[in-house]
């Protein structure tokens, strides 16, 4: 049987990915090659008055390997076209390849753009392939004199069309995992500067120039590693990505797009406020919903003129070392852009500013961090006119800076001045305001060093609160806010609110202060809010403000009530004497004749019902075992209470064979196979009456089941445990003893890692 046409573009395409070392804008080229030589080969050698042309990434000759084909038959007229068309578009979609595609008239394709503002910027791209060269001509001209005559009155909807998808797509200059076309800053926005420099409205800057190939070096290897249309770049692709692209480290790759989409989103966005500058007010009303008067003086030394943040005319940068930060606070409280031309002037002209830094400077650093989400692109906007770094040079060290945390949205940079804007949400909440905003813009800066970041980024904080010329028991909460920005969150989540020993954590942590408590509590809370909603929940909220009730009423002198061995409910039920399960909203409260194997049986059961375990109290009383979960369901809602004690019966009474069915429960939900070991620590200083047992690994469902497993079969009791989550990283704490309700004896600690090892 004879090769077919879809045979040979495929061999084609494939032909060319297999080429080693063929990368970056090579592959591009001779991917293009590749194409255009195939294309030309379907249209019959007669093609006057039909032109097949490319549009989108192949007519701008950027396709990377798993781009669809955009691809445009335009004819005048021509009667037997559909039939041609045919002949085309059937051996492209039967090799698999994307095609996007069209046939019409010149008249009916400039008849579409003009309602159409994708149909017209695409046709801006507009390059032959193969046929009637004279006719494609023909269409980008039209085009193009369409474009440019309406440009102005279209720039509005262009930035609207932009701000959909940038509210979908995040920001690509801070994102882990940024979308590297749809993404702000990314190739969709390079295409509308590439736009408005044809309008004749900007200049195309040479940094986006270079931006864009940087960008298309990245997705041309994403795709040829994933093996399909997929623009997303996550954290599991940085290592082959880097590889393909022969860089050393895998987070350059990601330094390298953040970087090139906050060059473009920045070129952008000054790209539209040139365009509806102070000859269109009506326009950048339309754009930014800016109005007022033209000039107005909004700080000494500072203007606001057209929409932007100016210099008035008698300053004098050279002589004025706070006019830079006061002029920051002026563009956040006004929540106006900085002129790029003043930011320029900045940069050149400003005085350093004298160590430590002058009160009134200090003031105003502060009061701008207090304007919350408006500081953030001031800040943002100092950091790209390598101002920030003067005001805060340990900066460098965590610009673009990749987390390697599941639940982390933003780069470390990002990430603080997130936590900076929340934080000014909850400034009433605390004594010391400007600690608290200071010590969340600081509180990761420990991330750009080796080492432990609390510890680490401690010292680092110390140092700045001292140029910054705090006083000194300010420069020791900053500090302390630093180092112990975790202590609340963890402590809450992984040790039992009931024992003393917990509150003693925390109360000796801060030296018995309970205003940094409270500067701790809102951190947390706006540490959570910024780094993505996988780190927050109304379960770990309740437990941290419970810690720190508990914390500041010790501080305070108050005695705290020892909690009951067990409550009325669960002494009627065990009295009771038989199997009994009740669910009230998420606790889960389960009577079991006590037993070997009655704990893991019991988690199994949950598990099986798609119930993650986040909190676990565990007694016995009258020879019955009284447990009570706090549980999250996976999916859905929790189940009946019946319907648990009927599966707990029968997995007590060995009906159920758990791990057998939580292995198949594994395959049905796709769960990955563990990449590592969990790893293990033991704390003897940290429980009453027990030995704390952390477990740390990757979440799946019956983990849980696993470790009571292991730890029955090692002869321990689980006293208490909780179990906290980020993504899929699991946290566990266990309080154990063993049989005759002592510490673990630490001899006995290798046997039970071997055990769990295993799970």
């Amino acid at each position: 049987m004879g090769r077919t046409p879809s045979d040979e573009l495929s061999d084609v395409r494939a032909g060319v990915l297999r080429r080693p070392g063929l990368v970056r804008a090579a592959l591009r080229d001779e991917l293009v090659a590749a194409y255009d030589g195939w294309l030309a080969g379907r249209l019959p050698a007669q093609t006057e008055g039909v032109a097949l042309v490319a549009v989108g990434s192949l007519g701008r000759r950027e396709p990377s390997p798993a781009s669809d084909l955009d691809l445009v038959l335009v004819h005048r007229g021509r009667k037997d076209i559909g039939e041609l068309a045919e002949s085309i578009w059937y051996p492209i979609w039967d090799a698999g390849v994307g095609l996007d595609h069209s046939v019409r008239t010149p008249d009916q394709s400039i008849d579409v753009a003009r309602d159409d503002l994708k149909a017209l910027l695409g046709l801006l791209d507009v390059r032959c392939v193969a046929g009637d060269a004279e006719l494609a001509v023909e269409l980008r001209g039209r085009a193009v004199d369409l474009w440019r005559a309406t440009a102005v009155k279209r720039v509005a909807e262009l930035r609207e069309l932009s701000s959909v998808r940038w509210e979908l797509a995040g920001e690509g200059a801070f994102l882990l995992e940024p979308n590297l076309k749809d993404s702000r800053g990314g190739l969709r926005d390079v295409q509308s500067m590439r736009a408005l420099a044809l309008a004749q409205l900007v200049d195309l800057p040479a940094a986006v120039r270079t931006a864009n190939a940087e960008l298309l070096d990245v997705r041309g290897e994403l795709h040829r590693v994933i093996a399909r249309a997929d623009d997303v770049l996550r954290l599991q692709e940085l290592d082959p990505v880097a590889d393909a692209l022969g860089i050393a480290e895998r987070d350059d790759v990601l330094r390298t797009v953040n970087a090139a989409a906050r060059t473009v989103s920045h070129a952008l966005d000054t790209a539209y406020r040139r365009i509806a500058g102070q000859s269109n007010p009506s326009l950048r009303r339309r754009l930014f919903g800016q109005s007022g008067p033209a000039r107005e003086g909004i700080a000494r030394d500072v203007v606001a003129q057209d929409g932007e943040v100016v210099l008035a005319r008698d300053a004098v940068p050279r002589t004025d070392p706070g006019l830079l930060v006061r002029a920051a606070r002026a563009a956040a409280e006004t929540d106006l852009p900085f002129a790029a031309y003043t930011l320029d002037r900045l940069a050149r002209e400003s005085a350093s500013i004298p160590q430590p830094w002058p009160d009134e400077v200090r003031a105003d650093f502060v009061a701008l961090l207090g304007t919350g989400r408006p500081a953030i692109a001031v800040l943002e906007a100092l950091d790209l006119a390598g101002l920030l770094t003067r005001l805060v040079p340990e900066w460098d060290a965590v610009r673009s800076r990749a987390q390697h945390n599941p639940v982390h949205r933003f780069t470390v940079d990002r990430h603080l001045l997130e936590t900076a804007a929340h934080a000014a949400d909850n400034t009433r909440a605390v004594e010391r305001p400007d600690l608290l905003l200071v010590g969340a813009l600081l509180h990761d800066i420990g991330k750009g060093y080796p080492g432990d970041h609390s510890i680490v980024g401690a010292e680092h904080a110390r140092s700045i609160a001292c140029r910054m010329g705090f006083a000194d028991d300010d420069i020791e909460v900053i500090t302390a806010l630093t180092r112990h920005h975790l202590l609340l969150p963890d402590t809450a989540t992984r040790r039992d609110l009931d024992d003393p020993m917990t509150i003693s954590i925390v109360t000796h942590a801060v030296d018995g202060d309970s205003a940094v408590i409270s500067l701790l509590h809102a951190l947390a809370i706006a540490d959570a809010a910024a780094t993505g909603p996988a780190a927050w929940s109304d379960w770990k909220a309740g437990l941290i403000a419970e810690l720190v009730r508990r914390s500041r009423a010790i501080l305070h002198g108050d005695e705290l009530p020892r909690p009951e061995p067990l409550d009325m409910e669960r002494r009627d039920l065990a009295e009771a004497g038989r199997l009994a399960v009740r669910i009230d909203g998420h606790t889960v409260l389960v009577a079991a004749p006590d037993g070997v194997g009655v704990l893991y049986r019991t988690v199994g059961v949950l598990a099986l019902h798609m119930l993650d375990i986040r909190q676990a109290s565990i007694s016995t009383y009258a020879g019955m075992a009284v447990n009570s979960f706090v549980v999250e369901p996976r999916f859905g809602r929790v189940p009946d209470d019946a319907l648990v004690r009927a599966d707990l019966a029968r997995a007590l009474a060995g009906e159920v064979p758990l791990a057998e069915r939580l292995r198949e429960k594994e395959q049905a939900y796709a769960e990955r196979a563990r990449s590592r070991p969990p790893t293990v620590a033991w704390f003897d200083e940290q429980a009453t009456d027990a030995t704390v047992l952390e477990i740390r690994t990757e979440d799946s469902i019956g983990l849980l089941t696993r470790i009571t497993a292991a730890l029955e079969r090692a002869q321990l009791d689980v006293r208490t445990a909780q179990i906290s989550s980020l993504g899929r990283s699991v946290v566990g704490a266990f309080y154990l003893t063993d049989r005759r309700g002592r510490r673990v004896d630490p001899g006995l600690r290798g046997d039970v890692e071997v055990e769990l090892r295993r799970i």
